[in-house]
């Protein structure tokens, strides 16, 4: 298989998560323009991107619903668990870790980090909670591949150098401000405010 774009990638998770929860419902097969509903983009973008990882359904009743999930879970999931770090315990870092838990068996928060001495030593959704000067010693110990940034926006690059520092080799960036990392640390940015500026545009836009 061709090295997938990284929107695809992107759209596959996406896609997991639906076929997943139609799962659950006893349905066994689905079409592409069912898929594209729940995701909100277009059947024909379903289709090229299930025809780019090597799967077909058939005209009569579409894409295996379990077949799917299935091979979607090969081609975004690691072969061992990935172990990955909170870095700021305020109350989006605790929805993270709270929403995250038990979500993905390959995936697995097993450390998190604050320098507030009153969270260190505590427990977050089952995930306790270390001081900050200690990620260095958890991440090699612990073999920690991910960090998700959950800082205030002035922290946010020293965190991402320490993490860097530290070894990791992927990081998820929620502080309010961009973060800069070597080419060979891969750094997914959300920027919060950005995203609901977007939709306040189009509100307005429509409304006028």
């Amino acid at each position: 298989m061709k090295p997938l774009p990284h929107k695809t990638i992107e759209r596959l998770s996406q896609y997991r998560r639906a076929l997943l929860m139609i799962h659950t419902t006893g349905k066994t097969h689905i079409f592409s323009h069912e898929i594209a509903k729940i995701i909100h983009i277009t059947a024909v973008q379903v289709r090229r991107d299930i025809m780019l990882i090597g799967y077909t359904g058939t005209l009569r009743k579409g894409y295996n619903v379990k077949e799917l999930i299935d091979l979607i879970g090969e081609i975004i999931d690691s072969e061992m668990i990935i172990r990955v770090c909170v870095i700021g315990v305020g109350n989006l870092g605790r929805a993270i870790i709270n929403y995250f838990s038990g979500k993905r068996t390959k995936l697995s928060i097993v450390a998190v980090f604050d320098s507030n001495t009153e969270k260190v030593g505590k427990k977050y959704s089952g995930v306790t909670c270390y001081d900050i000067e200690q990620l260095n010693e958890l991440v090699k110990n612990e073999d920690i591949k991910i960090g998700i940034i959950t800082v205030p926006a002035d922290q946010g690059q020293v965190t991402a150098d320490r993490l860097v520092k530290a070894g990791v080799k992927g990081i998820l960036n929620y502080a309010p401000k961009s973060v800069s990392v070597p080419k060979d640390v891969h750094l997914e940015e959300y920027d919060m405010i950005t995203s609901l500026e977007k939709v306040a545009f189009f509100v307005k836009t429509h409304s006028d």
